[in-house]
């Protein structure tokens, strides 16, 4: 029989040697911490594998776990000498998830679980504090009704606060045992109003329930969300840990928090958390009372008055530091803890690696590889290579005007400057339609997920430095201030008010996470100094990785950029978008439209100069590094007037009548343009084009080794080829203007001609077309469009739920389909080698920035990845994982 429960604590472990996809992330640390001797209170972990099996058979639990819950319940019974749902000593436990890896705020938890009428005035009894007991069973049954009954938050909320306002309570702490009897009364009575039935009794009823809710909390539309844009799988589901309370809602010897190791923020060797006294876990992150610090230091930076955890609970402290080292020293990495300090004992509730900011992810991975913690290898597989996104852009300008609003806490770094909106899907929607918004709420909750990945920056009214707010925008590298406490926000109105200050919605606001400051409207920014842990970290990833980093650009100011960023080469100058210039789009229509080669080769002929400037330009910034030259390839008609003032500005230009040039588009209109008349089909057709551009390439060249004594390195490239014939032709005319070029310049440079495969029958004649070309450049956006049937344009409108179907694992335009398109690479790769095998081979796609993309390329054994100039890093380092990956 399979075995599904696994238990740990009291000496006890079944086995799953921290095994994290069985026992989840969760359950594999708890049952860590138990075998290295720290205080973890007793349980069992439910495993994934019974998740996956709950949704294959109809979310439904096969009779064998609940008699493995039921051995599991014992093992906590025997360790804390209390009974599961006993009326003079019950036993009350928690039931959290945990997925493989950290999904924080996505998923489900319910805390207190085994009270009801009966066992509250047990646990009252034998604590000896009713205010406890009914505050642990108000909380449960607020929990419980929204979690498992999924009945209306807000009621609750809305009672609760009527509660204290009539007992004239300002803070939850303040309400009496009477109090909180006297609110379990009323949320009993809001639970039969909106369930229709009562809350229920039964403690096992109660147990079975709430792990339903955990595994169905795996398909929650926000977990979905949040797989989707972390790239989890979702047949990976979710472990679920029952484990006995301990409490720190027990009285001022009492208290709960969070910690990490080293600080998420900066990634100082520094504690960095938060605590509350007389508190459960969620106080802390709901930002329902003003959290104090761990450390004293952090206390008087911050300038609070509330005593530190060091100050009010030295001795505690002193062990949970001692824990802090003892993790560290474990797990090898920066931890994220939770504990309770139930009347003076430490408990530990969970540990992880700790989410952190790119600044901090850097500086961590450097100090523990400098400290002899981890090798430089593994410092360099410690990093995300996306999260380097947030560091390669600009911050605010400390010389910049600042119109300050108030300040909160910095409790996600960066800057972002955007329009004010109030809810997650106004958010979304804005952000789709390429606006820039600032997600303004008075603190966030999981529903929000995807709200605060659409937004520039976040923030928030309450909450900490370990609100949900914090940690999910740090984990996602977005600007974060929270605990804003001075913003007033109307969400119906659609505003907000700082003193005698309105900041409507649509207004435009600035957040700085660095500072916490948040300022009305937009304030400047400068470029990012990318030196000290950055170069230290980049130079070892260049070290370990085999694959070159080129760069996707057309203007000087791109490539400059992403040779500054390191990279080694342009692998895609996209000629088109050249063409698209204010100054020039008028002689390219012009050209377009002629009726004649002799009309076509007037308006090259405008054109020549301009383009050779162009090249003159990219190949000065990139002196002694391969430019690879995309000859034009997009449809005509992306180039053609459509109003009237357009067609008789080109029909003057062209002196002709504006009827005839109509005439002459509608000729040229395409039903399918993207499959038509494009590419090195334009160069077969009008070969005038392509011997323009292969001039304005070679003369520019030329010039530039005049000038500077140093040869470029052109690489011209034919786009769209699907047979050996094409590019037999267009190589010929590309050569024959080469040498017509370096007969006139007297001088003569070295240069490859190659192709972009992009078509399927391109992959798989590669054989012979690599007869031909001298090098390939896998064009995966089109290949992936020509391969699949599916318009990348329009793909946005159903991928989603193929993602979410696991029909596709992630969205194919984000990262390569590596057993369809990939294997057509692959194909072309063996089939190109064997014919060539000195090819030139690369890959120049928007996948060429993704990491994902990138393992792919280092084990299909290409040369090369082109990205974006700001993604350049991110590829270094990508490249660097995947050559390590591949030499375990």
């Amino acid at each position: 029989m399979t075995q599904y429960v696994y238990r740990f604590g009291g000496g006890v472990s079944d086995g799953g040697q921290g095994d994290k996809n069985l026992l989840g992330g969760k359950g594999a640390n708890l049952d860590g911490m138990a075998s290295i001797g720290l205080p973890v209170p007793p349980g069992f972990t439910i495993s994934t594998a019974m998740c996956t099996r709950y949704y294959d058979d109809g979310q439904r639990f096969p009779d064998s776990l609940r008699a493995e819950v039921a051995n599991g319940l014992t093992h906590i019974e025997g360790i804390t000498g209390k009974r599961f749902g006993d009326a003079a000593d019950p036993l009350l436990v928690s039931v959290r998830s945990g997925a493989r890896v950290s999904m924080p705020g996505m998923m489900d938890t319910v805390l207190n679980l085994g009270l009801n009428d009966e066992t509250v005035e047990g646990l009252a009894e034998v604590s000896g504090d009713r205010r406890f007991a009914w505050d642990s069973y108000r909380r449960f049954i607020q929990m419980y009704s929204d979690v498992v009954l999924e009945l209306d938050h807000g009621a609750f909320e809305e009672a609760l606060e009527v509660a204290k306002e009539d007992k004239g309570h300002f803070l939850d702490t303040d309400m009496t045992a009477e109090d909180w009897q006297a609110l379990v009364g009323s949320y009993k009575k809001i639970v039969e109003q909106q369930w229709g039935k009562p809350f229920p009794q039964d403690v096992n009823d109660q147990l079975w329930g709430a792990i339903g809710a955990v595994f169905g909390s795996w398909q929650s539309e926000r977990a979905k969300v949040y797989r989707r844009l972390n790239g989890i799988p979702g047949d990976w589901g979710t472990a679920v840990n029952v484990q006995a309370m301990v409490f720190g809602n027990m009285g001022e010897t009492s208290a709960t928090g969070v910690a990490f190791t080293r600080d998420p923020a900066t990634g100082e060797r520094a504690y960095y958390g938060e605590f509350l006294i007389n508190a459960q876990g969620e106080d802390v992150v709901a930002g329902i009372r003003t959290p104090q610090y761990l450390t004293r230091a952090a206390r008087e930076r911050a300038g609070a008055k509330a005593a530190s955890m060091e100050e009010a609970m030295p001795e505690t402290f002193a062990e949970l530091a001692r824990v802090f080292a003892l993790l560290e020293d474990h797990y090898r990495d920066m931890q994220d803890i939770e504990f309770t300090v139930e009347r003076g004992k430490l408990w530990m509730l969970q540990t992880r690696n700790g989410k952190r900011t790119a600044a901090a992810a850097l500086k961590i991975a450097v100090d523990m590889a400098n400290e002899g913690l981890i090798s430089r290898d593994e410092a360099v597989a410690r990093v995300d290579p996306a999260a380097l996104d947030q560091l390669l852009h600009p911050t605010l300008d400390p010389a910049a005007p600042r119109d300050v609003l108030t300040s909160g806490l910095p409790a996600s770094p960066g800057a972002a400057s955007g329009t004010v909106v109030f809810d997650a899907d106004t958010a979304e929607k804005h952000a789709a339609l390429g606006e820039a918004v600032i997600l303004v709420r008075v603190e966030t909750s999981p529903e929000d997920i995807h709200g605060m990945h659409a937004a520039k920056g976040i923030l928030t009214a309450r909450g900490g430095m370990t609100s949900h707010a914090a940690v999910v925008a740090r984990g996602m590298g977005r600007p974060c201030v929270s605990g804003a406490g001075t913003l007033a926000i109307d969400a119906k109105a659609r505003l907000f008010r700082v003193g005698e200050r309105t900041i409507k919605e649509g207004e435009v606001i600035t957040i700085d996470g660095a500072s916490g400051e948040v300022m009305a409207g937009e304030v400047a920014t400068v470029q990012p100094e990318l030196a000290g842990d950055f170069g230290t970290l980049m130079a070892w990833a260049d070290g370990a990785r085999r694959l070159k980093v080129r760069t996707n650009a057309e203007t000087p100011h791109d490539c400059r950029t992403a040779r500054d960023f390191g990279a080694e080469g342009v692998g895609l100058c996209r000629t088109e978008h050249m063409f698209f210039d204010a100054g020039r789009i008028t002689a390219v229509r012009q050209m377009i439209l002629a009726d004649s080669e002799q009309g076509r080769r007037a308006a090259l002929d405008k054109l020549l100069p301009e383009q050779r400037a162009d090249f003159t330009e990219i190949f000065e910034v990139m002196t002694g590094l391969p430019v690879t030259i995309r000859l034009l390839d997009p449809p005509l008609h992306e180039f053609l007037p459509h109003e009237e003032a357009e067609f008789a500005e080109v029909a003057e230009a062209a002196s002709v009548a504006v009827d005839t040039l109509k005439r002459r588009a509608a000729e040229l209109h395409e039903v399918n343009p993207m499959l038509g008349h494009r590419g090195c089909r334009l160069g077969v057709t009008y070969p005038e084009i392509y011997e323009m551009q292969a001039r304005a390439i070679f003369e520019a060249a030329c010039d530039v080794a005049a000038k500077t004594g140093a040869a470029p390195i052109p690489e011209v490239m034919v786009p769209l080829v699907a047979t050996r014939r094409e590019l037999d032709l267009m190589k010929a005319i590309i050569d024959d203007t080469a040498k017509a070029v370096f007969a006139e310049k007297g001088r003569e440079i070295a240069y490859l001609v190659g192709t972009m495969i992009e078509l399927p029958r391109a992959a798989l004649k590669a054989g012979e077309i690599a007869e031909v070309g001298q090098f390939f450049s896998f064009g995966t956006n089109d290949l992936t469009q020509t391969t699949l049937g599916v318009s990348r344009d329009d793909a946005g409108r159903f991928l989603t739920s193929y993602v979410d179907k696991g029909i596709f694992t992630r969205d194919p335009f984000v990262s390569i389909d590596t057993e369809g398109v990939g294997e057509l690479i692959r194909i072309a790769v063996e089939r190109g080698r064997a014919t060539r095998p000195e090819i030139k081979l690369g890959i120049c796609g928007e996948h060429g920035g993704d990491p994902a993309s990138i393992a792919f390329c280092e084990g299909a054994g290409l040369d090369y990845v082109s990205a974006s100039p700001y993604r350049v890093p991110i590829a270094r380092l990508a490249a660097a994982q995947a050559a390590l990956k591949n030499r375990v």
